[in-house]
């Protein structure tokens, strides 16, 4: 997939396109209903796909003391449009001169002039975008007509309570890993290097993987999870590439740590040495709470266990 960062950069081989916009943070169901609609066109048409989006956050630029954690950052983001089949992604710097920009000025100069677009995707809420919040699906739809291409109105989509990133954070924030996931479409993903900690798992005979602290993507509530670690330097068919794993995140208060950590136990594996790789954890169902522990005994008779519920919510046989 090529990225670029300004409409007048735009590769060659990206216009024409069919396009969308919008942050597609997460890249939820809803945001793919989008995506698979601009697929479909551009495969209906012969013509690259293209995702225009921004970064940092509009809202970090704009309002940061509102801004939102983002579920999946920058390249993050990225890889899941990547992913979902999109060919091409320009990423516009947002900063508060940007946001000056009116909506008829950034349709025409970003898809107009910069893509040369054949077809623009939407979602029926699309809005307030440009400066003074302003656009919309009819301001759209007159650019369309008087430019020719054409604009295509996707429907609202969700089961129950909408799909939407603001919806996934909450579940994250509450721990409910197993209900995001329903509305992502796919298990929550954080994506770091992993990174020495204190070793304590090891002298309990659980060896952890520690994520560094720059690592991308939210971190679900404190507790202990089921899910897989997932060895990305790895080809797609290997055997190691994809490892179950019991996932802890806190802050250790047995041992009255601060910092918040993500740390897996890849399941029977003691001879793995993941240092300075770069992995994703893919947080399936959360299976209890962080608890304080009286004793080490009692820490780890309740990791044996941990170890045992993960099976059981990954459907492996018990050991």
């Amino acid at each position: 997939m090529q990225r670029w960062t300004s409409p007048d950069a735009t590769p060659d081989a990206m216009r024409p396109c069919v396009a969308t916009f919008g942050n597609f943070d997460g890249v939820h169901r809803g945001h793919q209903a989008i995506l698979g609609r601009v697929t479909q066109e551009a495969g209906d048409r012969g013509l690259p796909a293209v995702v225009v989006t921004f970064d940092p956050h509009p809202v970090e630029v704009m309002h940061p003391e509102r801004a939102p954690e983002l579920i999946a950052p920058g390249a993050l983001r990225d890889e899941l449009l990547g992913e979902a089949g999109i060919d091409g992604v320009l990423v516009i710097p947002f900063t508060r001169e940007y946001a000056q920009t009116s909506a008829l000025d950034f349709v025409v100069g970003t898809f107009v002039d910069g893509l040369d677009v054949a077809c623009l995707v939407v979602g029926a809420d699309t809005r307030g975008f440009g400066a003074g919040y302003t656009g919309d699906v009819d301001l759209l739809r007159q650019v369309a007509a008087e430019r020719g291409f054409e604009l295509v109105v996707v429907d609202d989509v969700g089961d129950g309570e909408r799909w939407s990133s603001s919806t996934v954070r909450r579940l994250l924030a509450e721990g409910d890993v197993a209900g995001a996931a329903e509305i992502l479409g796919r298990p929550h993903r954080v994506i770091g290097e992993v990174v020495h900690g204190e070793h304590r798992g090891r002298e309990l005979g659980f060896p952890t993987a520690n994520m560094s602290r720059d690592s991308l993507g939210i971190l679900p509530a404190d507790g202990v999870y089921a899910g897989w670690l997932v060895r990305r330097d790895l080809p797609e068919d290997h055997v190691d590439r994809r490892l179950p794993a019991a996932i802890s995140v806190g802050t250790n208060p047995t041992f009255d740590g601060v910092r918040r950590v993500m740390e897996s136990y890849v399941l029977d594996r003691t001879d793995l040495d993941l240092y300075g790789e770069r992995v994703a954890v893919e947080v399936v169902e959360r299976i209890r709470p962080t608890l304080r522990f009286t004793s080490i005994e009692e820490l780890i008779d309740a990791m044996a266990d941990d170890v045992t519920q993960t099976r059981a919510v990954l459907g492996l046989p018990p050991r």
